[in-house]
């Protein structure tokens, strides 16, 4: 055996020595003790982990839904080139992997990214985008397996990886698509994309974003195309408000752009402190919006002051999700004898878990700051006169980051409140992709495949005791990958 092979299985053995140790089933929070439900587990149906190095995350998607059996949700998350959708019981039972509603796997490419429309679901449809690495972009329906159609087929849209959809907020037909090119693009999955090229014509432009629409005599998609940023500056992901009004954007050039969704202005912004911002998401109430990325921290936002509140400081390495806990957060009240907090949650490559709680001091902390530097425009739109020099150079000029540093987007260390997280701990072999808050647990997962659930106090009964069982027995940090090929869809 070589020294780089000799190298390689000494440093695997430390790293599963270590995980094994390391890793928590259960941690204690001022609600009582959270338990991991380890037959609760989903993954690949021989539970063997991926191990392939990819820089395809596993991404899971729940929706609520109602058949003839009674109510139970859809889980669907991917892993490699498969895609999987089981119904999801809970903490009330282990998980069934021998019985997935779908399943494919797909050929030269990985899915990405994938959103269920729960407003146009029915107990025989149950409509389901999935996004690709190599822009392709598929509606398919896990009911009706006769259904798959596809859109930017052929490239001629968009060439790069699709990092983000999501449904529309209260649309039956519409979709938002991010790509790593820097764009976003709207589809409606009634039309078609067309044959050839599309042609563009500017229809909105502002502080670093234009929005176009396609020049042609009949409607086809995309019905919109947005550029934020600079050409290239990869749209890490995007997040809609609760209320539905606003659109959250996160780019690797360190941006978090805040727009009103219909009228396409840009109505708030703030910069990481190093690096890009890889994940954003939304106080139950739309007042706040927390980010995290390359800085190791997470950042939040305040929509009605217009400025960075805190940064919280507890991750080791690069922050991959955010989630606010509806179910323990309580909303400022207009009492002043009823204070608010917020509950957040956060995972990262660090294989960390990390709880936070924003409180009222941290909210109405008074942060002595200067003003976001503004460039010239009227009504939210940048004029390109000649007096104000070419419009590459103004939005240049928008996003140096040097311009922002000691402002209200981009505060110093010292110039605002600093949260410590209530726990951080370890629960993955593997860097934490997913991390979703429901109401009787919490669902986290990791890159080599594995979708944890973890019951929330006092939901442990003598019922499902029986889901609290040895981690060790179907999780493993150097699961090797099955050698059985599986059908291709």
């Amino acid at each position: 055996m070589n020294s780089l092979t000799d190298g390689y299985s000494s440093c695997m053995m430390s790293m599963n020595v270590d995980c094994k140790e390391q890793l928590k089933t259960q941690f204690v929070t001022r609600e009582g003790i959270y338990k991991l439900l380890t037959l609760a587990t989903y993954s690949r149906p021989n539970r063997i982990g991926y191990n392939v190095q990819t820089n395809t995350s596993v991404y899971v998607s729940f929706v609520s839904y109602s058949d003839s059996n009674g109510n139970d949700d859809r889980i669907c998350f991917n892993i490699g080139r498969e895609l999987f959708v089981f119904v999801y019981k809970g903490t009330k039972k282990g998980a069934d992997l021998t019985k997935p509603i779908d399943k494919k796997m797909y050929k030269g490419i990985n899915p990405t990214c994938h959103d269920f429309n729960s407003v146009a679901i029915t107990e025989d449809s149950l409509p389901l985008i999935v996004g690709f690495s190599t822009g392709l972009i598929q509606l398919i329906d896990p009911i009706r397996k006769d259904v798959s159609v596809l859109f930017n087929e052929e490239k001629i849209i968009d060439k790069t990886k699709v990092t983000c959809v999501k449904w529309v907020p209260n649309s039956k037909h519409l979709f938002l698509v991010s790509h790593s090119s820097g764009q976003l693009y709207l589809y409606n999955e009634t039309l078609t994309c067309g044959t050839t090229t599309p042609i563009y014509q500017q229809v909105k432009s502002g502080e670093g974003y234009t929005v176009h629409t396609c020049k042609t005599k009949s409607t086809r998609n995309p019905m919109y195309r947005w550029l934020i940023g600079c050409e290239n500056n990869s749209i890490n992901e995007f997040a809609f408000s609760p209320c539905g009004l606003y659109l959250a954007v996160v780019s690797q050039d360190g941006f978090l752009r805040v727009f009103h969704y219909d009228q396409m202005e840009l109505i708030g912004m703030a910069r990481s402190y190093f690096g890009g911002f890889l994940c954003v998401c939304w106080s139950p109430d739309s007042r706040y919006i927390v980010v995290g990325g390359e800085d190791d921290l997470v950042t939040v936002y305040s929509i009605s002051e217009h400025r960075v509140i805190a940064r919280g400081q507890g991750h080791h390495s690069w922050v991959s999700v955010v989630a606010f806990d509806p179910y323990t957060s309580t909303p400022p009240s207009m009492e002043p004898c009823l204070p608010g907090c917020y509950r957040l949650g956060s995972v990262g490559h660090d294989t960390q878990l990390c709880l936070w709680d924003i409180t009222d001091d941290v909210l109405h902390h008074v942060t002595l700051v200067s003003p976001v530097p503004a460039t010239p425009k009227q009504n939210g739109v940048i004029h390109h006169s000649k007096h104000n020099g070419n419009a590459n150079i103004i939005q240049k000029q928008t996003q140096d980051p040097m311009r922002l540093i000691g402002t209200a987007a981009c505060p110093r260390f010292d110039q605002c409140p600093r949260l410590e997280p209530l726990i951080c701990k370890k629960i993955a072999h593997d860097r934490l992709t997913a991390l979703i808050f429901r109401e009787d647990c919490f669902v986290a997962a990791c890159q080599n495949g594995y979708v944890y659930t973890w019951a929330r106090p006092g939901t442990i009964t003598s019922m499902n005791a029986h889901l609290v069982s040895d981690p060790n027995s179907i999780i493993s940090s150097i699961d090797l990958p099955s050698s059985n090929t599986a059908s291709v869809v």
